[in-house]
């Protein structure tokens, strides 16, 4: 068995695993999973009993859910430098930003998606993100001026978050924004997010069978 496995299909949120994967330089094998009968296997469902990707076991430990499977991933491969130190103040500021990303950014985007209204103000107080326009004004004046989520220091905050804005501005579910194309841009020029998405785009027949 190797020391860190992952379960994906080309066409799931396990792309921006992969490019994480692919950032901290780690060496990992790969099962690519159908959706459907496969994803709802015993054997699957030993690992992630919801029955859906992505997830990745690391030396026996199993982890899943994107922004869990990157916060993990910085610190067990903490010398690819993709957390800051966990006493430094900055280490904060990249909690809070990995997570806007798996909270605000996506409820909203998915809630906009599904042609989900929240007519009043009592109804924006029952959900964690408020409105789109409130969850897209705070990502927008946190990015203005930064290069990255954390200023000039790439971390794995940039790779859920950056791959949360870049999927929203490919499909039109996230509203252009001063900053936001060239954030994405810039992210996807890596070298590793290339490397994965050539990867994932590679496996695309294999996930469909």
């Amino acid at each position: 068995m190797a020391d860190l496995t992952f379960w994906t299909n080309p066409m799931s949120r396990g792309r921006i695993v992969r490019w994480m994967l692919e950032e901290t330089g780690a060496e990992y094998e790969t099962h690519v999973l159908g959706y459907g009968p496969e994803m709802k296997s015993p054997d699957y469902l030993a690992v992630n009993p919801m029955g859906k990707v992505p997830a990745i076991r690391h030396r026996g430990t199993v982890v899943t859910e994107c922004a869990a499977i990157c916060a993990y991933l910085a610190d067990a491969f903490h010398e690819a430098g993709l957390a800051p130190d966990p006493a430094s103040p900055a280490r904060g500021t990249y909690y809070r930003w990995l997570f806007f990303g798996a909270g605000p950014v996506e409820a909203a985007v998915t809630n906009a998606s599904l042609g989900v209204k929240l007519e009043t103000p009592q109804l924006e107080g029952r959900v964690g993100y408020g409105s789109m326009q409130r969850v897209l004004d705070t990502l927008q004046d946190w990015l203005d001026g930064r290069e990255y989520v954390l200023g000039d220091r790439f971390s794995a905050a940039d790779v859920y978050l950056g791959a949360q804005v870049a999927w929203g501005l490919q499909f039109g579910t996230l509203e252009e924004r001063p900053g936001f194309r060239d954030y994405a841009e810039r992210l996807m020029a890596r070298s590793a997010a290339i490397r994965a998405r050539e990867a994932d785009d590679a496996l695309i027949p294999q996930g469909n069978g």
